[in-house]
């Protein structure tokens, strides 16, 4: 039997989700024929909260917890996470639940018991995790958890094929007569770090050329300091691949100070397709990440509104200047 859900309600009342949110927890404005709408759709398609909803806003569990399973607390400031955080801001102010941005620091596993006793906490979003921080979360709090990257099957992941997307760029740059392609890629911990690799390694042996390789963090500074890297060792670099968007802009800084050409003597490309990447001059060649649609799925999971556990989105090159 399929589970009506909220947004079931609200389309059958004709209004948003937010409103009909507001008329069943009573709380906010609501005009008398919206709120009419809502009590008569609720009647009509006897809806029934989803436990997890109704447990969230009657106080056994008042936010949702963007928690971040990096080694550093420096990826707390990374635009990724903001995008993350805003988008669950987003989602869950319509059930009147909040968010919390959490660092689970150097000893995961206890913070992520800390997370599971807390009645406080309704559910978890866990990103920028490795397989181990993924494999430490509780049984109890499992139930509680939707991943935003790839995991393990314990529970729901949301993520970007970033294989495709890092393929295709790959492919355009070698489509275009590059032939020394360097792949800038992120930390080994990080899950999305091994497949990228392995994307941009299946694309770089089909087409006959050596596969190079410069591990490094995902922030522009890591980025510039990549881009020399790989330049040093070896001269004839003519593309540099980043796992993201802030590594490409810092291996674009980094080139212009050298005065290397972009992208007549040095293509690059990013991931992520941020803002910022539309912006910079040249323009940054990237691939689509659509952070806010995985987010709002992964939230929604948590709060109980969809009937799916799991979803992959896809990745498209977005093309610009650079490449």
């Amino acid at each position: 039997m399929v589970q009506t859900t909220l947004a079931d309600v609200a389309a059958a009342a004709r209004v948003s989700r937010s409103t009909a949110s507001r008329v069943l927890r009573e709380s906010g404005y609501v005009s008398p024929d919206a709120r009419r709408a809502v009590l008569d759709a609720v009647e009509r398609l006897a809806y029934v909260p989803h436990p997890g909803a109704r447990a969230l806003a009657s106080g056994r569990g008042e936010r949702v917890v963007v928690a971040v399973g990096s080694p550093s607390s420096d990826l707390m400031a990374d635009p990724y996470v903001a995008r993350v955080v805003a988008a669950a801001g987003r989602a869950a102010d319509a059930e009147g639940v909040g968010v919390a941005l959490r660092w689970l620091g150097r000893e995961p596993q206890r913070e992520l018991e800390r997370l599971a006793r807390d009645p406080g906490v309704g559910g978890v979003l866990l990103v920028d995790y490795s397989a181990d921080v993924l494999a430490r979360v509780p049984r109890d709090l499992a139930a509680r958890v939707a991943a935003i990257g790839p995991a393990d099957g314990r529970v729901p992941s949301y993520d970007v094929d970033a294989a495709a997307g890092i393929g295709a760029l790959v492919e355009r740059v070698v489509a275009r007569g590059r032939r020394g392609v360097v792949m800038l890629a992120g930390p080994p911990w990080l899950p999305g770090t091994g497949r990228a690799v392995d994307a941009y390694e299946a694309v770089i042996h089909d087409a006959g050329l050596p596969a190079r390789v410069v591990v490094a963090g995902l922030t522009a500074a890591d980025g510039a300091g990549a881009a020399r890297e790989a330049r040093l060792r070896w001269p004839d670099t003519d593309a540099l691949v980043a796992m993201s968007d802030s590594s490409a802009i810092g291996a674009l800084r980094a080139l212009a100070r050298d005065g290397v050409a972009v992208p007549d003597d040095v293509a690059v490309t990013g991931f992520d397709d941020l803002p910022l990447a539309g912006e910079v001059d040249p323009g940054l060649t990237t691939a689509t990440h659509p952070v806010e649609l995985i987010t709002a799925a992964a939230t929604a999971d948590l709060l109980g509104q969809l009937r799916g556990q799991g979803r992959v989105f896809p990745s498209v090159v977005v093309s610009r200047s650079t490449a």
